[in-house]
């Protein structure tokens, strides 16, 4: 009876580890037929929906039925911003919501943040490398070597059987003549091998998804350890951030703060005149980027030296002038963002300096943050889950925002040529920001004289949109909305 039950037991466990095989290997041949050779664009989240389908039916044993609403709102969010258009920001987002949703199904021990980390641990980081020692493994299971070695005979009786069928068929001769292992060889394709390793390596560990469990220690009924006692270096490191010195910090970076921030309201807020040779432009640019640093420091500073002591029973004047000294640094952040705003409007638009003033939108969140994290008393936990809510959330903004398009129209709006402050149009940017800058184009052709460069790039640009709408593998909503304006708008005519 046992001798019996054993090898059924063996067969049932292995039979899934070769369905999960043959997943991947399907799946792999899916991501052949999308991304080889071809230009990515809604394939890859086409793609990511049937390895999700494909991960959660593999895994169906061990799924979360009550996160269900959770995970599929995550994987829809992330991808949203692909399906719009599918840029580097996007595919993050896409990625992000792919792995934390499949995580939320199939991994009840995930939850929070620590969930897209150890998705991505575990999916991305250490998942790939698996694919071989796993199959190894297999094999040298009993199960596995008997379902080999079951398949030799049938596969050597089919062998004969096909070369009789081909010597008595010439059709069956003439299609083996095409799989002649010479001619097998000269079409080797090397890099689409790699393809196909790289493919299968990153799908297992969707299909074969293998998550740590916590580990619970088992409690010492001899009672608590001895906790060793502090020695000078604590006490010195105690004593370098005590109240004492955080207040007199605060004072003299208060009063530093108050010189810049004097000069920021007469020469930025107030418009005095700068000294000679120093101009608007210059002044604004070299102290944006530093500015921004500062404030960082500052943020740093608070966040080590005031400690959850200090909060209960601060000095008197702690508080007041902590506040103040970050009311000082959120005036920074604006004097900074208004500096870079009058380098713009000299030099125009680019994607650093759009970044730069996300950044320090971000920064001054963050400086906000402390100061509600002080108020209501809150965790160095909770600061960090805010401060990276209000990062996913902006870059979420930004993967659905057309930036292209705003990049250019505000450069050929604030050109020269339009009769703007800014400098004259650079045409080569203005290409290199893709098809979406084809309305801002046109704009720039109905006042720019006649300029066949210009004329070129739009052309150029054409073809792209037209190789982005030629296949629904590269379909985006962005690139579809294009199009229509395209459908709509002929090219505008230079005047004359």
């Amino acid at each position: 009876m046992t001798s019996l039950a054993t090898p059924a037991v063996e067969r049932a466990s292995d039979r899934p580890f070769a369905l999960r095989l043959m997943i991947v290997i399907a799946l792999a041949a899916i991501a052949d037929a999308l991304f080889y050779d071809q230009r990515i664009g809604l394939s890859l989240v086409l793609f990511l929906i049937v390895l999700t389908a494909a991960s959660l039916i593999a895994n169906f044993a061990q799924l979360d039925h009550k996160r269900a609403r959770a995970a599929s709102a995550i994987f829809v969010v992330g991808a949203l911003p692909a399906i719009e258009d599918l840029n580097l920001l996007s595919f993050l987002f896409l990625l992000l919501g792919t792995i934390s949703s499949i995580t939320l199904w199939t991994n009840p021990a995930a939850s929070g943040l620590r969930t897209p980390l150890t998705a991505f641990r575990q999916l991305l980081l250490i998942g790939p490398f698996r694919l071989g020692p796993d199959v190894l493994a297999a094999m040298r299971g009993p199960g596995l070597a008997g379902a080999i070695l079951g398949w030799c005979v049938p596969l050597a009786f089919g062998l004969v059987f096909l070369a009789l069928f081909a010597a008595a068929n010439p059709l069956i001769e003439r299609w083996l003549g095409t799989l002649r292992p010479d001619r097998v060889i000269a079409d080797f394709d090397r890099l689409r091998a790699l393809f196909w390793l790289a493919m299968l390596s990153l799908i297992w560990p969707f299909i074969q998804l293998r998550w740590r469990r916590k580990v619970v220690r088992p409690v010492d009924l001899a009672g608590p350890a001895e906790i060793p006692a502090q020695g000078p270096a604590s006490t010195a490191s105690t004593d370098l951030l005590g109240a004492v010195t955080v207040l007199r910090s605060l004072i003299l970076f208060n009063l530093l703060f108050a010189v810049q921030s004097a000069l920021d309201l007469v020469y930025l807020w107030g418009g005095v005149a700068l000294p000679d040779g120093l101009t608007y432009a210059s002044y604004a640019h070299r102290g944006a980027y530093a500015l921004i640093v500062t404030a960082l420091l500052a943020a740093a500073f608070v966040l080590i030296a005031i400690r959850p002591a200090d909060e209960k029973r601060p000095p008197r004047l702690l508080r007041p002038l902590l506040y103040l000294w970050v009311g000082q640094n959120l005036l920074l952040v604006v004097s900074s963002m208004l500096r870079l705003k009058l380098y713009i409007d000299i030099y125009l638009l680019t994607y650093w300096r759009v970044a730069a003033l996300v950044w320090m939108g971000l920064v001054a969140i963050g400086l906000i943050l402390i100061v509600l994290r002080i108020r209501l008393n809150r965790s160095h936990r909770w600061l960090v889950r805010m401060n990276l809510l209000a990062l996913a959330a902006t870059l979420y903004v930004c993967a659905l925002t057309n930036l292209n398009a705003i990049i250019a129209g505000y450069n050929v709006a604030h050109s020269q040529e339009a009769g703007g402050k800014g400098v004259v149009l650079d045409i080569c940017y203005l290409a290199s920001l893709g098809p979406q800058a084809l309305p801002a184009i046109d704009r720039a052709i109905a006042f720019h004289l006649s300029d066949a460069h210009l004329s070129l790039r739009r052309a150029g640009l054409l073809e792209v949109q037209a190789g982005d709408m030629a296949s629904w593998r590269t379909w985006s909503f962005r690139s579809w909305r294009l199009q229509q304006y395209l459908n709509t708008h002929p090219p505008l005519s230079p005047p004359s």
